[in-house]
């Protein structure tokens, strides 16, 4: 049986999908598979809005619990950690500070009952424009200070590690790159454990332009690693999403002992979490979220390749041999799935979120293509149908059935004739 899909052109096209799966089947209940070793790695995950909520633009975020919950559950069962209330939970993009706060409260609560390892983003979105607009010079500043404080607090009350997710009021109203290794220095020396920076570049939100204080990328770099140099015991690791793999291994080789490089591109993830002799970076991405199962059994096999106390890099991936073996059987997986990823990251790639959910809905992790903020409408009709064809073609969809007749109905709705 074939599905027509449309085409950018408005031609349409027969596509065969597959009828067997390629992913790892699930864990039985109770029985979650080992945490990975050779690389520590996030999904971070996306969430599940209420099907029967009003979802307008601007409107109060709702989400379904149930299965945002389950979703976790099934990264944590693959031996994945959850990246929890970052980018892809659309932070700043239809989920407001009050879910992500209750977001942050359960996943941790529910990571710390099925053993899940979880960091979440720690922010200044509950400070908004209007009140930054109301104060002037210091006091803009002092309030952005106070917003991280607050997200910090909660993210450590709760039993996990904080991500320092990049602000956009910080970007809007820091004078100088002082600014930044001041407020950060400040919110480093309060962290109770090691935090992960983020550094988000305005691919993914365009309000994060001239971070740590300047344009130059080179100059910022400088920045970032005053801030680490300062307070290296502080720092778990760094999260690069730049989509700039010179750049971040450029970076990745100078950053302390210690203190890891975790990958957010999702452009040039395979080569970047394989590494070379000098090095490799951990991986906290936004494509692990469909990928999830697929990529844990990718790790797996640099896991192998480095059983514990056999040569295992160091685990800050400052060096350490490269296993000719290991990395093959990791490419030779991972490898594939990078055209997908890109497609699903495309520009504008702040709404690669659309993508993600669309996969979630197609592989039965939810029962509805619906988004907090609207956003299912985010992108074309022809780029959803072209993720649906490259993700089965990878063979993703655990009942590639339900897949294929999920699909078709939302072809349908939009008038695209079966």
């Amino acid at each position: 049986m074939t599905i027509r899909l449309p085409r950018p052109d408005g031609s349409l096209h027969a596509y065969t999908p597959r009828t067997d799966p390629a992913v790892p089947p699930a864990p039985a209940p109770g029985a979650p598979a080992a945490p990975l070793t050779s690389r520590t790695v996030f999904s971070a995950a996306h969430v599940v809005a209420d099907p029967f909520a009003d979802h307008a633009p601007g409107a109060p975020a709702a989400v379904d619990w149930d299965a945002t919950l389950a979703f976790r559950r099934h990264l944590w069962a693959h031996g994945l950690g959850v990246a929890e209330a970052m980018d892809t939970a659309q932070r700043g993009m239809g989920l407001d500070w009050a879910a992500a706060a209750e977001l942050i409260r359960r996943s941790a609560a529910e990571a710390a009952s099925v053993g899940g390892r979880i960091a979440c983003g720690a922010g200044t979105d509950q400070l908004t424009d209007r009140a930054l607009d109301r104060l002037t010079g210091p006091a803009q500043l002092a309030a952005v200070r106070a917003a991280y404080e607050e997200q910090l607090a909660l993210v450590e009350s709760a039993g996990a590690q904080a991500v320092l997710m990049a602000s956009r009021a910080l970007a809007a109203t820091a004078a100088s790159p002082d600014d930044y290794r001041e407020l950060y220095g400040h919110l480093l020396r309060q962290a109770s454990r090691p935090v992960i920076l983020h550094w988000l570049g305005p691919m993914f939100d365009p309000a994060l332009a001239g971070y740590w204080g300047t344009d130059d990328l080179d100059a910022a770099t400088e920045v970032l690693l005053d801030v680490i140099a300062a307070h290296p015991a502080k720092v778990d690791g760094v999260k690069i999403s730049l989509l700039d793999a010179d750049r971040e291994v450029a970076l990745r080789r100078r950053l302390p002992e210690g203190v890891r490089c975790y990958t957010g591109d999702d452009f040039h993830y395979p080569e970047l979490i394989a590494g070379d002799e000098r090095g490799f970076s951990h991986a906290l991405l936004g494509v692990f979220d469909p990928l999830g199962p697929l990529a844990a059994e990718a790790v797996r096999c640099l896991d192998a390749a480095f059983p514990a106390g056999a040569g295992a890099p160091a685990g800050d991936g400052a060096g350490g041999a490269v296993d000719a073996g290991g990395t093959a059987a990791f490419r030779k997986r991972l490898d594939p799935t990078v055209e997908l990823s890109r497609h699903l990251f495309a520009p504008p790639t702040r709404y690669y979120k659309t993508g993600v959910v669309l996969l979630a809905w197609l592989a039965g992790h939810q029962t509805h293509f619906t988004m907090v903020g609207g956003l299912q409408s985010a992108r074309s009709l022809p780029h959803l149908a072209r993720a649906y064809e490259l993700a089965d073609g990878l063979g993703l969809f655990p009942d590639p059935g339900l897949a294929e007749s999920r699909m078709t109905s939302l072809l349908t709705v939009h008038g695209v004739p079966q």
